[in-house]
């Protein structure tokens, strides 16, 4: 099985990430990791997340940007520099539309930048496209 790693903040974003997910009758495992710190460690495999059968290497990452702590060009910076997961494709996910934000995320390796769906329908319609083409149609390269 798949998996997609949300790294996200937002109690309200995760909560529709994991309902749209259950039901986009896509096959795929979600982790998420509230923190930048927290994403580093699954990535890295430390800590708690030392078993990579548990908790596998994802084939696509959800990146928002505004965290506290480490934020998500912090971590994009880092992912990028990973031997080992410098090719799994970042899919930024936020809500800043800030041209500077977008440039800045293209410059430092992101595969994709899209704007939050504002409320569960729109997450609904739009996170099943989003997974259909990262999950299931686009090829990568094994880590």
């Amino acid at each position: 099985m798949k998996t997609l790693l949300s790294v996200d903040d937002g109690e309200d974003d995760v909560f529709f990430m994991r309902k749209a997910v259950q039901q986009s009758g896509i096959d795929c495992m979600l982790e998420v990791a509230n923190t930048g710190d927290q994403a580093m460690e699954y990535l890295s495999g430390a800590g708690l997340y030392k078993d990579r059968y548990a908790y596998p290497l994802p084939e696509v990452i959800l990146l928002d940007i505004k965290m506290p702590g480490r934020d998500g060009f912090e971590v994009l910076g880092w992912i990028r520099k990973q031997s080992q997961l410098k090719t799994i494709p970042v899919v930024m996910l936020t809500n800043s539309e800030e041209p500077k934000d977008i440039e800045r995320a293209y410059r430092e390796g992101a595969n994709s930048y899209l704007l939050k769906p504002h409320d569960f329908e729109e997450f609904q319609k739009e996170l099943p496209i989003l997974m259909k083409y990262w999950l299931e149609m686009n090829n990568t390269v094994a880590s």
